[in-house]
């Protein structure tokens, strides 16, 4: 079997979503410029009343026997990547060889190891498993491995919705009645808000757990927006309502900065958690060797692909360390998570609209059902990356 075509596919269709979809965004580190803390949230182009257009590309791989692998969505400048320094390197080749792709593909771009170039591999990776599952008839959490349980906890990560703390109470009050025992929220406000902007993050912590009530996690993410001066600050005034941990509170190559706050706050009883924006087995294990977060985050659609985040899970295994992958892309997450020890992967995080975007085109879209994801949904070959042709209205081939 030789892999026979690198097609990058974009896909257009419509969703229908009542009201808004991004109602807000989180703090950025670019809102420490007054001109950009303005800014308004991601959007999707609105082409009607409650009517939106859904764009997403995917690598598909093909082969001479007929099987494929198909990966992603991934944006455009990932897709060039693939098509312009991959392809090349993966046509004629035998597609069960994902080892021997990854490591030739990586020795390739040597100005890639992070960013764009390592996204775009990180589907290639993607997909290639994909394959491989289909081509042996088996879901691939079998052939890492797994089962190691029936269900995964998820938590609700709820990016894009209001954090206005009456208005994020009241949601966070609907997901806890839906099941959910764990929910992320995102803070809005980094130290070029000032005083005004710590209130405001103060206020939405103590709505939250005042809605969720004294039992269910309730998590943090400042979005490498925070200095240490002003995460001892926040930490201060939040540690009174027990936040499960506060997420990325620094730049990603702040690693010492990293774990002088992770040692301030754990003083204030407040976890660390970090590494969604590292790259590969060296980059996350540069912050495990630092001892700079409790909670590891890898990106499993950016870290280097599933490949990848195996070899990132069995260094963390060496440090007691658990691993949270972050969850834009859930089938390939959940595969993972589903085949290794549940202290190892103790939750799946469950971007609640990253997730609805991201899984528009998927034919077997995975959502968690009173908080958690049976394992039993993942059966059937391969990752589960077909694709629902009744959502299609257009498609084209990029960079053919």
């Amino acid at each position: 079997m030789k892999i026979t075509a690198v097609r990058l596919i974009a896909l257009a269709g419509e969703m229908t979503f009542p009201g808004t979809f991004w109602e807000e965004r989180l703090v950025r580190p670019l809102d420490l410029y007054p001109q950009h803390r303005d800014d308004p949230p991601a959007w999707l182009e609105l082409i009607g009343p409650d009517r939106y257009r859904m764009r997403s590309t995917f690598v598909r791989i093909e082969t001479d026997d007929g099987v494929h692998g198909i990966g992603g969505p991934i944006p455009e400048e990932q897709a060039y990547a693939v098509a312009r320094q991959m392809r090349s390197l993966l046509v004629g080749q035998d597609p069960l060889a994902i080892e021997y792709h990854w490591d030739r593909i990586y020795r390739s771009m040597v100005h890639g190891r992070k960013g764009t170039e390592m996204m775009a591999l990180s589907a290639v990776d993607c997909a290639l498993w994909d394959l491989k599952g289909r081509h042996l008839g088996q879901p691939v959490y079998r052939l890492l491995g797994g089962p190691t349980r029936e269900s995964v906890p998820a938590y609700a990560s709820c990016l894009g919705f209001s954090v206005d703390p009456e208005r994020a109470a009241a949601r966070a009050r609907e997901f806890a009645a839906q099941g959910w025992r764990h929910q992320k929220w995102f803070f809005r406000h980094g130290p070029g808000s000032g005083k005004p902007g710590i209130e405001s993050n103060v206020a939405l912590v103590r709505a939250l757990r005042e809605a969720v009530g004294p039992d269910d996690d309730i998590m943090l993410d400042a979005w490498m927006s925070w200095d240490l001066p002003y995460a001892i600050q926040v930490g201060r005034r939040i540690a009174e309502f027990h936040p499960r941990w506060v997420e990325e509170p620094v730049l990603p190559d702040k690693i010492d900065q990293y774990a002088q706050v992770r040692q301030a706050l754990n003083a204030m009883g407040i976890p660390v958690s970090g590494g969604e924006h590292e790259y590969t087995r060296w980059g996350l294990k540069q912050l495990m060797d630092a001892q700079a977060v409790d909670v590891l985050q890898p990106d499993i659609y950016w870290c280097g692909g599933i490949s990848e985040t195996l070899k990132i899970l069995a260094i963390a295994s060496t440090f007691d360390l658990p691993v949270i992958p972050h969850g834009h892309s859930t089938p390939a997450t959940m595969h993972v998570i589903a085949a290794m020890p549940p202290n190892l992967c103790p939750l799946l995080e469950f971007l609640v609209k990253w997730n609805t975007v991201h899984q528009w085109f998927l034919k077997h879209p995975i959502w968690p059902t009173n908080g958690s994801v049976a394992v039993s949904v993942l059966d059937r070959p391969g990752v589960g990356m077909d694709l629902d042709e009744a959502k299609v209205e257009s498609r084209a081939e990029l960079f053919a």
